[in-house]
């Protein structure tokens, strides 16, 4: 049965649903190497980069039937929008688990870019792996991740971990 838009903002699922077209997309869990570089990446990124607002897990809205939910979100602090964002972000971060099929988290990315968002990355916590999306091109593995004036370096990223 279909969900209405209003009854996906004002409930929580567990886990995360992201939300097409009246249906609840749930989000793979995070593993423990999962969740490490997410908080690294929000960590390094806040350091780092204090003219951005660095957000996990946050709702944007693609249009009035699709919703994403980013594992990492990156914003302009002038332009960060309450209490989710409706216009493009920054920079949308994947970080693949275990569960999620690489096509399906191409897609998410290209949905990214179509919605106007400039910078797309996709991080493997467990090969330690991390690739740039483009818009309409191919994912390009990388050893820097370069979003405008933001660069991370991948093997900073998996550090420790």
């Amino acid at each position: 049965m279909p969900v209405s838009v209003d009854d996906y903002l004002r409930t929580s699922y567990k886990p995360n649903c992201e939300y097409l077209d009246g249906v609840l997309v749930p989000k793979a869990f995070g593993t423990r190497k999962h969740g490490r570089v997410q908080v690294r990446l929000g960590a390094m990124l806040e350091l780092r980069f204090p003219q951005y607002e660095v957000s996990s897990e946050l709702t944007v809205r693609i249009d009035g039937t699709h919703y994403l939910i980013p594992d990492v979100a990156v914003e302009r602090r002038d332009e960060a929008q309450d209490p989710y964002p409706v216009l493009p972000i920054y920079l949308c971060i994947e970080i693949l688990s275990p569960e999620d099929r690489k096509s399906e988290v191409w897609a998410k990315c290209e949905t990214y870019h179509e919605w106007g968002t400039r910078y797309v990355w996709v991080v493997d916590p467990v090969e330690q792996r991390a690739w740039e999306y483009s818009k309409g091109g191919a994912p390009l593995e990388v050893e820097e991740l370069v979003a405008g004036d933001i660069r991370l370096r991948v093997s900073e990223i998996f550090a420790g971990i």
